[in-house]
């Protein structure tokens, strides 16, 4: 049982992650309606931002190592918010209303820019970060197990949970989740309304890249390190989860997501690791077989 307790445990931080990106992936996607490979990438550029920033800082401006993370930190974010304002102005609205096709090639070429300019900043070498807030904190004692989590873990934790509640609690209530709602549900009739569709969509990439700027600095402050391929195996894992729950509510894709997580977790406690994600593909790709056959029924119905 202890055993078992670590692996739930352990599903929790990286349910956390997928949470994370699962809610920004469907702010974008809830009114796109394509298919965008470049939010992996967009993840991963940012983690590895924070990571060559916080070495250049460290190294060359002879900062601390809090210094050098925190400007870190915020050059993620910057490049977050620059690389949402180019995705929404020049390639999502220019393409909006062609076919699925040229969303999905443009952003494949856009998760290729950000992976190869990642790989050629850092030189094709894997900067690591020092661990940090390593110390473990036991959940459950046992006769020769401990379950544990890290200092790191429980606060990437509790970043995550506290953004999604509150973002959650504001997307509810607010004049943009309103209008969000309505643009996902039918964007000509909310045009119609008088709603700025232009300025909704906008703001919810912009949201969109921050909470996958915010899930890649949790990844490299905990990792120490995030590969350049890395992107396009989460993007394609949240791609998935999301298709699977649906693009009407980000919190319920986020819930999905940490299910997903979770699930990740216990399969890599008791199964072969080197067959997890060909398993959890299968499983995915059933759940959206299944359920978008049901989707069609009901339409049908």
């Amino acid at each position: 049982m202890h055993y078992f307790f670590q692996q739930v445990l352990n599903g929790l931080h990286s349910g956390a992650l997928y949470a994370l990106l699962a809610f920004g992936y469907v702010l974008t996607n809830g009114i796109l309606h394509r298919t965008n490979l470049a939010y992996g990438a967009l993840f991963a550029f940012c983690g590895q931002t924070m990571i060559l920033t916080a070495a250049f800082g460290y190294q060359a401006l002879w900062l601390t190592l809090f210094a050098a993370v925190a400007l870190g930190i915020v050059a993620a974010f910057l490049y977050a918010g620059l690389i949402s304002h180019v995705l929404s102005r020049s390639i999502f609205e220019p393409l909006a209303d062609r076919t699925p096709n040229a969303i999905v090639v443009t952003t494949l070429g856009i998760l290729l820019l950000l992976s190869e300019a990642s790989r050629i900043a850092a030189d094709t070498h894997d900067l690591w970060l020092p661990p940090m807030l390593a110390q473990p904190i036991i959940f459950a004692n046992g006769a020769n197990f401990n379950a544990t989590l890290t200092l790191i873990q429980l606060l990437d934790c509790g970043i995550v949970v506290a953004t999604i509640v509150l973002a959650s609690w504001a997307f509810a209530r607010s004049t943009f989740g309103r209008r969000w709602r309505a643009l996902s549900d039918d964007p000509k009739a909310a045009a119609m309304c008088g709603v700025d569709v232009r300025a909704v969509f906008r703001h919810a990439v912009l949201a969109g890249g921050l909470c996958a700027a915010l899930a890649g600095v949790l990844a490299g402050l905990y990792y120490g390190n995030i590969s350049f391929g890395s992107g396009l195996v989460y993007g394609l894992k949240i791609l998935f989860v999301t298709a699977v729950g649906g693009y009407l509510s980000p919190s319920r894709a986020a819930l999905g997501a940490a299910a997903f997580g979770m699930a990740e977790s216990l399969w890599a406690g008791y199964f072969p690791v080197e067959w997890r994600d060909a398993w959890m593909y299968l499983l995915l790709v059933a759940m959206l077989v299944l359920i978008g056959a049901g989707r069609d029924q009901s339409k049908i119905v």
